[in-house]
């Protein structure tokens, strides 16, 4: 098939090549001149030499709105434009009406492959009618990993970016599970090598996982993480999943948590847990660390001895 395909990121530049490798002919667009095949989305377009154009948009959520109003000035009946990108679920059926008023199709597909796409094949979710779905079908097949699963029709408009959504907010409490276990570990002393633990889990154990691979990739880089700042970001989905769980009443305690961690990685020190020393002292005359004494000194209420951090 012949496409074009606008965000060339590191997802996006991924993708063109892979597709590119699978015979499809594609026209990349980005503002940065040095990844783009075209000038601007104008003269992408043009250049898609085929009776039925599909641009696939891979561009943040901010600005996908934009950029697919501009794709529909340059569209015509029939043709199909995907959102491959990490959109909001809620955005896609009122931009599927807009679209369909203007005789053009649309599908939202959540892509989860990361960076080691281009080899191993990208995780899609899509979203839409069958017939479009059928019209775009061997841009998919390219896209995917090779074998029966990778690939799914997840329903109406919406429901690709719904079940990516989800799907994030599943990596997100995994992802915590494993940072959690590393450092429990780190800290009792008792296992000699975490990383070689983490190692042994990956064959014949049912926590083993494509994140238990990177996870060790990591440890065999730096055994101990002694060059990594304790700071995670979030992309938006985490936060999406525990608001749509909050509309469906629907309980989603290991994925919060695993999104409030992030927000604590982000605070120099954490005045919750302040909050929660003073008060412990306060009950019980728990002992208390004096920021200003040094990380050893706690203080505690008189004829009480200072407990060792670990019995804290």
């Amino acid at each position: 098939m012949q496409m074009g395909l606008v965000g060339l990121g590191k997802m996006g530049g991924n993708m063109r090549e892979r597709l590119r490798r699978a015979g499809h002919t594609v026209i990349g667009y980005d503002t940065d001149p040095q990844l783009s095949d075209a000038d601007s989305l104008a003269a992408m377009v043009e250049r898609i030499d085929s009776e039925l154009q599909v641009v696939w948009v891979m561009v943040p959520d901010t600005v996908v709105d934009p950029v697919i109003e501009e794709l529909a000035g340059l569209l015509g009946e029939g043709d199909v434009i995907i959102d491959g990108g990490n959109s909001r679920w809620v955005h896609d059926a009122p931009r599927a009406r807009r679209l369909a008023e203007r005789g053009i199709e649309y599908l939202d597909c959540g892509v989860s492959g990361g960076v080691w796409g281009i080899t191993q094949g990208y995780a899609l979710m899509v979203g839409g009618n069958g017939t479009t779905v059928a019209k775009v079908q061997p841009i998919f097949d390219s896209l995917k990993p090779a074998g029966e699963f990778g690939f799914v029709h997840a329903g109406e408009h919406g429901a690709g970016h719904f079940a990516k959504m989800v799907h994030n907010g599943i990596e997100y409490a995994i992802m915590q599970a494993y940072a959690e276990g590393w450092e429990l570990m780190e800290a009792a002393g008792h296992v000699t090598s975490v990383r070689e633990t983490f190692n042994s889990w990956r064959e014949g154990s049912v926590i083993k996982s494509w994140l238990l691979d990177l996870a060790v990739n990591a440890l065999d880089e730096d055994e101990h993480l002694e060059r990594l700042a304790g700071y995670a970001e979030d992309s938006g989905e985490g936060r999406w999943t525990v608001e749509s769980a909050l509309d469906l009443a629907v309980p989603v305690p290991a994925i919060a948590n695993a999104l409030f961690a992030r927000f604590t990685s982000r605070q120099d020190e954490a005045p919750a847990i302040k909050m929660i020393a003073a008060m412990r002292n306060q009950f019980g005359g728990h002992a208390v660390r004096d920021v200003a004494a040094g990380p050893e000194h706690l203080e505690a209420e008189p004829g009480e001895e200072p407990a060792h951090p670990s019995e804290q």
